[in-house]
């Protein structure tokens, strides 16, 4: 691998870390938002339950079935936030090893 070829991998490794990590912050958004209206909704539905004199020991439950859109929608966005970061430390990695590569090469 020439020097050459090592910096534009390089460069073009950093290139997808800056912007993977603008929408790794767009992903944590995303996923927190979901999280609120999955418990704002999950709340409600609770209040609601109690209020109709549903028996205490069923409400979470059928709580928890009636907004379980919500909750796949909001586990979907913790996934792909999870698997973007994941992803961003991947990249990080092979910066590391262009590094250390670069190193070695510019010594010999």
């Amino acid at each position: 691998m020439d020097l050459l070829k090592v910096n534009n991998e390089l460069y073009m490794a950093s290139k997808r870390l800056d912007t993977g990590s603008k929408k790794l912050f767009k992903l944590a958004e995303e996923f927190a938002k979901a999280e609120e209206r999955y418990r704002y909704a999950l709340a409600k539905e609770i209040d609601r339950l109690r209020q109709e004199g549903q028996a205490v020991t069923l409400i979470p439950d059928l709580a928890r079935g009636n907004t379980s859109k919500l909750k796949l929608d909001r586990d979907l966005a913790e996934f792909t936030y999870t698997a973007a970061r994941d992803s961003l430390k991947a990249i990080a990695v092979q910066i590391s090893a262009l590094q250390s590569i670069l190193r070695t090469q510019e010594s010999i």
